[in-house]
């Protein structure tokens, strides 16, 4: 999947995948990362959800990789806040108080650009991406955060019906991704109202991963 694609969604307010409110599942399993507040949360090709003011919210600070500058622009302008940018790497980092976002692929960010992260919040991310880059996004986003426990959501339906993105994320492939690298654990399955976009049934799984 080409970086063109995402930036013409963006450009074309194709942002289905957009939420007008905090996640649900956020909001109700985010405390089973048992984080203090002030810890630091690691949000992959987090565009501009309102899940980072909702963490933002209760005190945690923010990290967030995404490749469209707009949807970072949008974010702090939503936010009300004018973010000091620099360039490093070939990304570049919006920051305010308590908010990093690295702009650019997701690939190019390293451990020392990205600095120590306490824990993962993955809604956007795994469900993105085809599943070649699934295999290098799990590997590399393990390093980069040095295995800090993860909340991942995910979708299942049968892509016979429908493709993606988001892509359907099999309980199997979450364990082949990762069984090997955290301890991982089903915390909630739901099914989707109305089905996947209306058109096959589908369910969202929440996922604990811990060292």
């Amino acid at each position: 999947m080409e970086p063109q694609f995402w930036h013409d969604r963006w450009a074309k307010n194709e942002i289905g995948f957009h939420k007008s409110e905090a996640n649900p599942f956020l909001v109700t399993y985010f405390h089973e990362l048992a984080l203090s507040k002030g810890s630091r949360v690691f949000v992959p090709l987090c565009g501009k959800a309102l899940d980072i003011p909702w963490l933002l919210s209760k005190g945690y600070r923010v990290a967030g990789a995404e490749l469209s500058t707009l949807a970072i622009e949008q974010l702090f302008a939503d936010l009300g806040v004018t973010p000091t940018i620099t360039r490093a790497g070939g990304l570049d980092t919006y920051s305010a108080d308590n908010l990093d976002i690295y702009v650019g692929d997701i690939f190019h960010l390293s451990k020392q650009m990205l600095g120590p992260v306490d824990a993962i919040y993955d809604r956007a991310a795994l469900v993105a991406l085809p599943p070649d880059m699934r295999v290098r996004y799990t590997a590399h986003l393990t390093e980069l955060t040095d295995h800090a426990p993860q909340l991942l959501i995910c979708y299942e339906y049968d892509q016979r019906v429908m493709d993606g993105p988001p892509f359907s994320i099999s309980s199997d492939e979450v364990l082949q991704h990762y069984q090997h690298r955290y301890t991982v654990r089903l915390i909630s399955s739901i099914d989707v109202p109305g089905g996947f976009k209306g058109k096959c049934p589908a369910t969202e799984h929440v996922w604990l991963l811990r060292k």
